[in-house]
């Protein structure tokens, strides 16, 4: 039996049972033909052959017995007959039966020992893993390292195990009886050797047979025979690839084009896909402006979905080619991975190899019909579904929103904010002013459905018609006087007293009830004029007459008195 012992992680080491071996085993085979000594090796013919032994003749007064189990196969048969010869190592002399212990195994390995050297190729079998490594039967065990399994570091040892393969010895110790071998060796050479030959027949646009080594994210390293070219993953296919492993896997036989051969630097780009005629030749021709076709979503983006239609050939549905009527945020909200999908083909520019899609347009555009069902005038009821700055929003039909402006929600309310009237979710009543199918747009409007209130103003508000308000705003150019709900009108401050004043704002107070005079009425700019400094002259005017005309009546009712008393005189 061989001791096995590591050392250093990459030396197993073996040894002989009776004790160590000579340094020079030629020698000692020659000698121990001639000696029956212990440890020498003699020429044995086989005499008998039983269950558990097979005897043998040495030539000496005695014979020899060896086990039967030297002679089993695998199985456990035994390939041995009576008249075999064969070389047999002496273990011990007579025994106590007066036979001499013998091995063929020994005499085997003796032979072996005496033929290996360093940097020879042998062949061995796989026999188990141990640490460090593989032990190999190479007729004796020898160690196969990890590090020299395989060009690269291989992870599962185990996989390796009962196969045949040629090895190089790389460390030999006859007298420790350490053998160290390496596959890794004859790999390189075997590599280099075909790195030559192929770097001496490589060109650019030649096809070649390759094997795929390596698998990253950008591409694939593929083993053209001693050189490795990278095949990217551009280049792997006409259509979308997002990742190598989608179309190749580590050991496939492929065929390749090369693309570029940089001869100093060696280095090889090579190309898949250019084996087979670029679909996008061909595409004005089978894709028409106006065409339906059929594909499979491939990639969303915020912008938009990639349809596949076929090999190589994807279009582009934008999200605003989305919905007639919904405003989409994101495709993902109505498209999905895979989904098989219809479109219309809209622009098709094949110099940057585009296809813009249409999804709505597959389905009836309701801004066709949505101005003949609704004609200006027409008053409609909706819910609230959005409150902006500039207005609100009211549904009219399904996806389909109509805009009421912030000026279109009354006549005389000045609304800083729609929010200030409305909320979200209130039902409203508002009257169609336009239908624009073009931009897409629905203008409503709620304070049309009463009549203007302005134009009735001027015949009920005529210049000197006395109004009386409520104060709702002081400014340093004048007070607004509230004549009625919504309609205010302006007091200038030089209309305010005859007397000078400082400020509006000492003449009255916000919620003030005053008097005042119309002077005039402007319909277009929606304003009128207000005067209490007029109100006042008529007042003064008015009392003036009122106290002329009382001093008139006195004097004429004393002329009647004395012409009165002037009559009964006369007549007395």
């Amino acid at each position: 039996m061989i001791d096995e012992r590591q050392n250093g992680g990459e030396e197993e080491v073996m040894g002989l049972e009776n004790g160590e071996m000579e340094e020079n085993f030629a020698d000692l085979f020659e000698n121990s033909l001639k000696e029956l000594v212990p440890g020498n090796v003699v020429r044995g013919t086989i005499v008998q052959v039983n269950d558990d032994s097979v005897v043998v003749d040495v030539g000496a007064k005695s014979e020899g017995v060896i086990a039967i189990h030297e002679f089993q196969d695998e199985q456990g048969n035994a390939t041995v007959s009576k008249g075999d010869q064969f070389d047999v190592y002496i273990e011990s002399t007579e025994n106590e039966n007066g036979l001499i212990s013998l091995s063929k195994v020994k005499a085997d390995r003796q032979k072996i020992w005496s033929s290996l050297e360093e940097n020879m190729v042998i062949e061995g079998r796989i026999l188990a893993r141990v640490k460090g490594g593989l032990s190999v039967d190479i007729g004796v065990n020898a160690f196969l390292p990890g590090s020299q399994v395989d060009l690269r570091p291989v992870r599962n040892l185990d996989k390796l195990l009962g196969q045949t393969l040629e090895f190089k010895i790389i460390k030999l110790n006859k007298r420790r009886g350490n053998i160290v071998l390496s596959r890794r060796l004859l790999l390189e050479e075997q590599r280099d050797r075909l790195r030559k030959d192929t770097l001496q027949s490589l060109n650019e646009d030649q096809v070649m047979e390759g094997v795929v080594k390596n698998l990253t994210d950008y591409g694939a390293f593929i083993d053209l025979g001693g050189i490795d070219g990278l095949l990217h993953i551009t280049d792997i296919s006409w259509g979308r690839v997002n990742h190598p492993s989608e179309r190749l896997s580590v050991g496939d036989k492929i065929q390749v084009k090369v693309l570029k051969y940089d001869r100093d630097k060696e280095r090889v780009s090579l190309g898949l896909k250019q084996l087979i005629p670029d679909p996008w030749a061909d595409v004005e021709s089978k894709y028409q402006v106006g065409q339906r076709v059929h594909g499979k979503v491939v990639s969303l983006t915020d912008y938009g979905a990639f349809v596949e239609l076929e090999e190589g050939v994807e279009g582009l549905i934008h999200v605003s080619e989305m919905s007639w009527t919904k405003r989409i945020k994101n495709p993902s909200k109505i498209l999905s991975i895979n989904d098989e999908v219809e479109s219309q083909v809209l622009a098709v520019d094949v110099a940057n190899r585009r296809i813009s899609l249409g999804l709505k347009q597959t389905e009836p555009n309701p801004w066709d019909v949505i101005g003949e069902e609704f004609p200006p005038g027409t008053v409609i009821e909706g819910q609230v579904k959005n409150i902006t700055d500039f207005g609100l929003f009211v549904g009219v039909e399904e996806g389909i929103d109509g805009l009421v402006h912030i000026s279109d929600i009354s006549w005389t309310k000045r609304v800083k904010h729609p929010s200030e009237m409305f909320k979200k979710g209130d039902m409203v009543k508002a009257v169609v002013l336009n239908v624009d199918r073009e931009n897409e747009r629905f203008s409503l409007s709620i304070k049309h459905l009463t009549p203007d209130p302005w134009s009735t103003i001027p015949t009920r508000y005529k210049p000197g018609t006395l109004v009386r308000g409520k104060v709702t705003s002081i400014t340093d150019f004048g007070v607004f006087l509230e004549i009625e709900e919504g309609i205010e009108g302006l007091i200038h401050v030089s209309e305010l007293s005859k007397e000078k004043l400082d400020s509006p704002k000492t003449f009255t107070e916000i919620g003030n009830e005053l008097e005042a005079v119309v002077l005039n009425i402007d319909t277009g700019d929606r304003k009128i004029a207000l005067s209490i400094k007029q109100l006042e002259d008529r007042k003064e005017k008015a009392n003036m007459e009122s106290y002329l005309g009382s001093q008139n009546n006195a004097t004429s009712n004393l002329g009647m008195i004395l012409q009165g008393a002037m009559e009964r005189a006369n007549k007395e």
